[in-house]
Parts: C-alpha cells; structure tokens; sequence
C-alpha cells in the first residue's frame, strides 16, 4: 500500500539539529476575494520579526527554503523573493518546493537533511500559502478560441474566429476547485474524507463533535495567550492589522454544525464546511541550526528534529498519509503512541484525523499496512491538538506543515513536555511526520 523515505538517528555521523526559533502570520480566513497579501507578502510580515529578534547578521544563513503550492505569477520562485525582500542579500541561495500540503514540512525537512549531514549550519525555513489569490482559469474552448483568433492573418480569418465565440467562454474554472481534486482518482480531497468516514464507521455526529471542540480549543487558547510569540501581527496597505486567526468559531457546537448540509456528497454526506480544514492566508518560518551554529552565536534552541518519514499510499484514502508516516518513526526509536507526550495531525477533516485514529486502533489494519502484530493503540485525544488545529486555524496548504511542526516545539516548552510528532495527510496519496524533543 505504501513506500516511505527515512533520516538514519542511528548514523553516527549524524550532526544534531535544532529548531532555534520562529514565527507565523495570523491565518486569515479566505472570503470570497483576494486577501490583502500574497505568498511573498507574508513571509516577509512574519519573517522580518523573526529576523530582528536574533543575535545574528541575516548574511550568515547558508541558504533560504520556502514551501509554496499556489505561486502567483509575479513571484516566481517566491523562496527567492522573499530572501531578497528579508534583506539576506544577493548572495543567498533560496529555492522553493512543492509536495502539495507536505511543502512547509519539506521546507524544514530539507534543511533538517543538510543540517544533519554536515553541508549547512543555519538555515530559514518556512512556507506561505495565499489561497485567496488562487486563479481563475479560462476552459479550454476558450483557450482553443483565443488561439485561432491569435493565429488569424487577414481580415476574413479574424472575422471567422469572432464568430465563433461563445459566452459560456467567458465563465472561468475556480483554479483551487481543480487544484483540489486527485487527477488520477478523480476525487477531490472531501470525497476522499467521506470515503474514510465509510471504511471506519465515523458518523456525522462524532466528526461535529470533534471540529467543535477544536474550534473551541483554539479559543481557549487564544484567550491565553498561547500564541503570544508564535504569531507576528501582519500590516495591510490599507492600514488593517491583522493579529489572531479570524477563522476561529468560539460558539461551535454539536447542534450547530448539525445545521450545515454535507458539503461533497449531498445529502448523505458525513463532511461539511463546519468540520472540515477552512480555505485560508498563511506564512510560517522557523531557524534551524547545527550544534556549531548554536554555540557560535549563542542560540537558546527551542527543540531538537530527532527523525523525520515520508509515505505514499493510495489516494483515494489520503487522509491516512500520518498513520503510514508516523509508525515507522515509533518503530525505529522502539516507542509507542503513548509514549508521544503531544500530537500534532493537521485537520484536513475532522472525520480523517479520526480515521487515522481508528486505523491505528484496528488489529487487521495494522497487521495488514503496517505489518504489526497487533493494533497499535488507541491515542489519547487529550494530547491531540491541544490547542486546536486546521479545523479553526485554517490549511494553507504550503504552509500548514510548517505551522504544526513550530507550534508543536512550543507547546513542548510550554506546557513541559518530553517529545512530540507532528504529521499529516498530502494531498495526492502521501504523508509526512516528524519527531521532535524539547531542548
């Protein structure tokens, strides 16, 4: 059902690396028109706080990666972009990748690799992801149309061409609908939800009942202050100020999100826009540093990247990309779900997070996929996404890996905890994790 890729913890040339520090934008809700910010945008509004604060010139960095999925045009390459804009200077190599929901993990995954191995000491990573800004898309009749028209030479041809013009060329394809539906399963991501709440028996009610209390868990959160240095206010040219993620829904509850009708396979469906992930603006970097650049510069490390995995499944049962990428990190470092003090799985879909729970609880599953004698546990909701997830924060989707492997080492710190994993589902059929220890 799967292959994965690994780092080796038992190399013994294996430098250590170090997540130094790092900040995020405010999660700004999409709402029917281009946000004030693109990608680029803001990265540089989280970006240059996070700068400023450290004991170090912006020169000394090896090099810049940014996880993007939607690029706007005028920022091709946006890693690039935005190193320039950060003032690291023209000498500063930056290059951006793309693995879909994975990319602000992969940011920081790569530079975890060229940490560890030896080849750099201090890099930025981050992701931004502005899915208001994501096109509008001509059909391809229209294309076709605008071509002949192009290619016409005389007078007689263009007169042809025009006339051929159809109105219904004028109504454009939402580019994020078509980026968020599987070409090869032909699903789009809440179908392949809805496909998980069938395969694991997880009702209507249990999927409310579990986007509910995220939603109020970031609340709570909020309220104390949890974010206070995780999140950088971002500065509109309108003078607005963004501060805190504007998704949140304090008043949700069981009987109000049983109000809302299934948003992908009416009327049946068990996944509707109250419990799933929202469409939204976001950046995240964080510092990561080798023991040398540590001592040097007299960094204060907030964690320490201990391993990382990537898997591949099927996609059309995506949404369980955490549970074939987190076991095998237990496996090799011999612990059990229990034994992971916090859990971050970003909430794509209330009823996938719990579909990977449930996974991990079924014996024929993991004797089947994951090749475990026995099922692998019930993990305790209580140290899953303390503080809330996508659910109320928001999934932009090159950012969002990034965003939970932060607030894990902070919640780490804060509520003094040993070791954490945080993962997640790729759209697409993969799944990325990563283990971290507090410092």
């Amino acid at each position: 059902m799967s292959n994965s890729t690994h780092s080796a913890p038992q190399d013994s040339k294996a430098q250590p690396v170090y997540l130094v520090d790092g900040a995020r934008t405010p999660f700004i809700k999409a709402r029917g028109r281009p946000g004030p910010f693109t990608p680029v945008d803001l990265a540089v509004q989280c970006g240059r706080p996070l700068l400023l604060r450290q004991p170090l010139p912006r020169s000394v960095f090896d090099m810049v990666i940014l996880g993007c999925v939607n690029v706007v045009s005028e920022e091709m390459n946006p890693a690039r972009v935005a190193a320039l804009r950060l003032g690291m200077g023209d000498g500063m190599p930056a290059f951006t990748v793309q693995i879909n929901c994975g990319s602000g993990m992969q940011s920081i995954d790569t530079a975890f690799r060229y940490i560890r191995s030896g080849d750099a000491d201090l890099i930025l990573a981050g992701g931004a992801e502005a899915l208001s800004h994501a096109p509008l898309l001509f059909r391809q009749q229209a294309v076709n149309w605008f071509a002949e028209l192009a290619a016409a030479r005389s007078a007689s041809g263009r007169l042809r061409a025009l006339a051929g013009f159809r109105p219904s060329y004028l109504k454009p394809v939402i580019g994020l609908e078509r980026g968020l539906t599987d070409p090869v399963v032909a699903m789009n991501m809440g179908q392949t939800a809805e496909q998980l709440a069938h395969l694991f028996n997880i009702s209507r009610e249990q999927a409310d009942a579990y986007a509910a209390r995220s939603q109020q868990r970031l609340h709570q959160a909020q309220q104390d202050e949890v974010f206070e240095r995780e999140i950088e206010p971002a500065f509109a040219a309108d003078g607005k100020v963004y501060t805190y993620d504007d998704g949140v829904r304090p008043d949700s509850s069981v009987e109000r999100l049983a109000r809302l009708k299934p948003a992908f396979e009416p009327p049946f469906g068990r996944v509707t826009a109250g419990n799933s992930s929202q469409i939204t603006d976001g950046a995240c970097w964080v510092i990561l540093a080798s023991e040398k650049a540590v001592e040097h510069h007299g960094l204060q490390p907030i964690a320490r990247i201990l391993d990382s995995e990537w898997a591949a499944l099927d996609p059309a049962v995506m949404g369980l990309g955490p549970v074939l990428s987190s076991t095998p990190i237990l496996q090799r470092h011999a612990l059990a779900l229990g034994d992971i003090d916090l859990w971050e799985i970003n909430e794509a879909f209330a009823a996938q997070v719990l579909a990977c729970l449930r996974a991990w609880n079924d014996r024929d599953f993991c004797q089947s996929i994951l090749k475990l004698e026995q099922a692998a546990g019930q993990l305790d909701e209580d140290i899953l996404n303390v503080h809330g997830g996508a659910i109320g924060v928001g999934h932009p989707v090159g950012t969002s890996g990034n965003r939970i492997v932060l607030h894990l080492a902070n919640a780490l710190r804060l509520l003094n905890k040993k070791r954490g994993i945080a993962t997640e589902c790729i759209g697409g059929g993969q799944g990325g994790a990563m283990l971290l220890e507090r410092v």
